[in-house]
């Protein structure tokens, strides 16, 4: 396996506008907790919301215990805690929503799937406000989250630096292109679909790994999809129709 790169480490932020722009790393650095505030911290309203995802059929002790941990209203515009813990995605601005914490639940199940012990190093594709990098930092040894858009990548920072999450690294950069200096990840899990797989988020997963993404199918339909990487190449599995935001490249 390759070594990681250093933290927090300073990349080329000067390329010409037509050139794909390294993502530029930043760590969720500690900082002073948040103040309860809004009244939601309450672990019975986490334990309830839990609840209803495991009724759906989420069974992973390890991703049920992350989303208990992980106030999620800490993650939404203060307009909107008052539906944090609803089964709903919830607009976090520049179009782009924060996505179901039942979907959370299931495509983080998918990626543990059969392993009871914690996964290795994961690539996150859409950081989005960073709540499934706060869920996922409970299931992961160690996170890389990838943002294309600076507002977000900026938003992500502030709601994490509170949770003193020392595994999660933010990146800003094309999400489409992965991250290979991280590579091989035990999992890579994206929140946009595009008409396709990136064939780099392929090449970055290691054997033995799983990727789990939305993407468009067949059927024309966009699908949640399961890759698995062998010895002998790639097993693909399509489930469920979901609908994400689209997958785009470039940084905005």
């Amino acid at each position: 396996m390759k070594p990681r790169p250093g933290f927090p480490a300073r990349l080329n932020a000067t390329a010409p506008a037509s050139r794909a722009v390294p993502p530029v790393i930043k760590r969720a650095h500690a900082a002073p907790a948040m103040p309860s505030g809004v009244g939601m911290d309450s672990q019975a309203v986490r334990a309830a919301m839990v609840r209803k995802i495991e009724a759906q059929g989420v069974t992973h002790a390890g991703v049920l215990a992350s989303l208990r941990a992980v106030e999620r209203h800490r993650f939404v515009d203060t307009a909107l805690v008052n539906q944090a813990y609803e089964d709903t995605s919830l607009p976090i601005g520049l179009g782009q929503t924060i996505s179901k914490p039942g979907v959370v639940a299931r495509m983080i199940e998918l990626l543990c799937q059969g392993r009871a012990e914690k996964l290795g190093r994961v690539l996150e594709i859409g950081t989005g406000c960073g709540y499934q990098a706060a869920v996922l930092s409970h299931v992961a040894r160690e996170v890389y989250s990838i943002e294309r858009l600076k507002g977000l990548h900026e938003k992500a920072r502030e709601n994490l630096r509170p949770l003193r999450l020392s595994n999660v690294h933010l990146l800003f950069g094309d999400g489409m292109l992965g991250f290979a200096r991280g590579a091989p990840y035990a999992g890579i899990i994206a929140a946009a679909g595009g008409n396709q797989i990136p064939d780099a988020w392929i090449d970055q997963l290691a054997v033995g790994g799983r990727l789990v993404a939305p993407a468009v199918t067949g059927s024309g339909r966009q699908n949640l999809v399961v890759v698995e990487k062998t010895a002998t190449g790639v097993v693909r599995t399509e489930l469920e129709a979901v609908l994400f935001v689209p997958l785009k490249s470039g940084i905005a």
